[in-house]
C-alpha cells in the first residue's frame, strides 16, 4: 500500500474559506474549524507506512462498522451497527453503513473489486464527527461523516456518491497512488467523482442521458443557490450563492485554473477530466458503468501512477478502450472525442502505432472483465 499526504474531502476548501469570509460569526467559526480539521487527514496519511500484509488473509466478504464519535474528534468513537446488525434509529449510523455496502456491491459486482484494497478491507466510519463540521473525509484508514450545520449543508450521509466517492479515494490510496496537488491532485478527484456518480446511477438504474450528473446534490439546505458540488454536465454551474461563492470549476484546458491553494486547483480543475467522462459517456449512451466506467477503471488500476497527468489520463482511457472493446472500435472513437472536446488530444504516437501493441492485453482483460455471475445479482439487503 501506498499512503499518500492529501485532503481527500468532498468539500473543497474554497466553499469553506468563502463561508468564512462572507458568513456571519457562527459560520465563520465552523468554516474554519471544519478547514482546521481537514488537516488531520492529510497528517494521518502520511504517518501510514507500507507493511507486511497478514499472514491469515480475512475472509472475503463485506465487513462494515459503524461507530459514533459523539460530535467529539476523537476516532474512531463507540461501535453503534457492525456487519450482519440490524438497522438503528440514528438515520446516519445506517446511511453511513448501506452507503458503504452499496458502494462495495457495485465496485464487487461491476468491476470484480472486493472493497478498496481488493482483499475485503474493513469498511469502519464515523458519524456525528465534530460540532455541525461541514465535509466527509476518508483519511486513509475510514470514513469520516459530519452532520453538517443545517444551515448551508445538510448531514453528509444522505449522499451515496458522496459515500462512493470518498471510498474511491481508498481505491486509489491502493492502485494509481495519486499525488494529492496538482493535475495528478486533480486526476484523483476526478476518478473519486466518476466512480461516486457511477455508483448513484448504478442504483438509480439511471441510463447516461437520463443522470443529474451532479455530484453531492442532497447536499445543500433549501437556502443554497445551488443545485450540487459539482456538475459534469457543466462545470462551473453547480451553485452561484453569496455565501458559498461561485463553482469555479473549468471545463476546458483553455480555462485551466492556476491557484497556489486547493493543493494547486485539485478541486476546482478536476472539473476538465469530470467533463471529458460526461461526453464519452453520453456518446456512447446506456448504462455508463458498463463500458466507461470499465475504461476508467481500468486506466486507474493498471495505468496510472502518482505522477499522472491529464495527458496521461486520456492516453490511458483510449488504450484502455482498445485493450476492453478493441482498436477503432466506437469506445476508442468516444474516448478520442470525449477529451478532444476538453482540449486534450491523445497523444499522435499512440494513434499511429496502436494496434498491434494490445492484441495480447486485450484477451488477458477480456477473461478478467466476464460479466458478474447471476448469483452477484442479487438484491440489495443492507
Amino acid at each position: 500500500m501506498r499512503a499518500r499526504g492529501a485532503l481527500c474531502s468532498i468539500v473543497p476548501p474554497h466553499i469553506l474559506r468563502s463561508i468564512a469570509a462572507r458568513g456571519d460569526a457562527d459560520d465563520r467559526r465552523r468554516a474554519i474549524a471544519a478547514l482546521e480539521i481537514s488537516l488531520q487527514p492529510r497528517s494521518e496519511r502520511q504517518a501510514l507506512v507500507m507493511i507486511a500484509g497478514p499472514l491469515i488473509l480475512p475472509p472475503l466478504r463485506k465487513r462494515r462498522t459503524v461507530y459514533d464519535a459523539h460530535h467529539g474528534r476523537d476516532l474512531p468513537g463507540v461501535i453503534v451497527r457492525g456487519e450482519g446488525a440490524p438497522r438503528t434509529r440514528d438515520a446516519s449510523v445506517n446511511e453511513a453503513y448501506e452507503g458503504a455496502g452499496r458502494t462495495y456491491d457495485f465496485y464487487r459486482r461491476i468491476y470484480g473489486r472486493r472493497s478498496v484494497d481488493d482483499h475485503a478491507l474493513r469498511l469502519d466510519a464515523s458519524v456525528h464527527f465534530g460540532d455541525g463540521f461541514n465535509n466527509a473525509h476518508w483519511n486513509g484508514r475510514q470514513m469520516i461523516y459530519g452532520d453538517g450545520d443545517g444551515k448551508y449543508f445538510r448531514r453528509f450521509t444522505t449522499a451515496l456518491d458522496v459515500i462512493a466517492h470518498e471510498l474511491t479515494h481508498g481505491v486509489s490510496q491502493y492502485t494509481a497512488g495519486f499525488a494529492m496537488s496538482g493535475q495528478s491532485g486533480a486526476l484523483s478527484e476526478h476518478f473519486s467523482d466518476v466512480f461516486g456518480i457511477l455508483t448513484k446511477q448504478y442504483w438509480s438504474r439511471q441510463t447516461a442521458a437520463r443522470a443529474d450528473w451532479l455530484v453531492g446534490a442532497s447536499l445543500f439546505t433549501d437556502r443554497v443557490s445551488g443545485e450540487a458540488i459539482r456538475s459534469f454536465k457543466a462545470p462551473g454551474t453547480a451553485y452561484d450563492d453569496p455565501i458559498l461563492g461561485r463553482d469555479p470549476q473549468p471545463a476546458r484546458m483553455c480555462d485551466y485554473v492556476k491557484t497556489s491553494g486547493d493543493d494547486r486547483g485539485v478541486h476546482i480543475n478536476s472539473g476538465i477530466p469530470n467533463h471529458a467522462f460526461y461526453r464519452v459517456a453520453t456518446l456512447l449512451g446506456g448504462r455508463a458503468w458498463e463500458t466507461a466506467g470499465r475504461i476508467w477503471y481500468h486506466a486507474l488500476t493498471r495505468e496510472l501512477g502518482q505522477r499522472s497527468q491529464f495527458q496521461h489520463c486520456a492516453d490511458a482511457t483510449w488504450r484502455a478502450a482498445g485493450v476492453l472493446f478493441g482498436d477503432r472500435c466506437a469506445p476508442q472513437e468516444a474516448v478520442l472525442a470525449g477529451w478532444k472536446a476538453v482540449g486534450i488530444d491523445v497523444s499522435p504516437a499512440l494513434l499511429d502505432r496502436g494496434p498491434r501493441m494490445r492484441i495480447r492485453s486485450r484477451r488477458a482483460t477480456r477473461e478478467r472483465f466476464e460479466p458478474p455471475s447471476a448469483a452477484a445479482e442479487v438484491p440489495y439487503l443492507g
